[in-house]
C-alpha cells in the first residue's frame, strides 16, 4: 500500500522566483529543473525526503493564487516543520516576506506549539510550525 508522502504539485508564474524563495530563503534543495514537452518548465525541490513539484506553464499562470475557502474542498496551504518559528519569521521578515499571521500559539496545542503564515511569490499560503516536545 502507501509507502510514504512523495510530493506536492503546484503551479508557478515565475519558476526562477519560486526557486529563489523555496531554495534560497527556506533551504530546499533543487533536485531537477527541465523543460516540459509543452514548452514550460518543471522543477523538483526536496526537503526531508519530500518534494515540491513546481510547474511553470509555457502560457504563464494567473496570480495571485486563489485561497481555498475553509468551506470548499481543496488544498489550503503547505506546511514546513521548523525548530523555531520566531527565528524563521525574523529571517523571512528581514528578506521582506510579509506574513498574514505572525508567530502565535497554535490552536491544536496538543500537537503544535507555535505557527506563522506567509505567502510565497505566487500567493500560495505557506505555514511554518513548531511541534510540541514529545512526552
Amino acid at each position: 500500500m502507501v509507502q510514504g508522502f512523495e510530493h506536492v504539485g503546484m503551479t508557478s508564474s515565475d519558476l526562477d522566483r519560486t526557486i529563489a524563495f523555496y531554495c534560497g530563503l527556506l533551504g530546499l534543495k533543487e533536485v531537477l529543473v527541465k523543460r516540459t514537452g509543452e514548452g514550460g518548465r518543471i522543477a523538483f525541490l526536496e526537503i526531508g525526503g519530500v518534494m515540491l513539484e513546481i510547474v511553470e506553464p509555457a502560457a504563464g499562470a494567473a496570480t495571485p493564487a486563489r485561497e481555498v475557502p475553509i468551506a470548499e474542498a481543496g488544498i489550503r496551504h503547505i506546511t514546513f516543520r521548523v525548530d523555531d518559528v520566531e527565528a524563521v519569521y525574523q529571517m523571512l521578515r528581514a528578506a521582506n516576506v510579509e506574513f498574514s499571521v505572525p508567530p502565535r500559539k497554535a490552536a491544536n496545542a496538543e500537537l503544535i506549539r507555535k505557527v506563522a503564515f506567509c505567502k510565497d511569490p505566487d500567493g500560495i499560503v505557506v505555514e511554518f510550525l513548531e511541534r510540541q516536545p514529545s512526552s
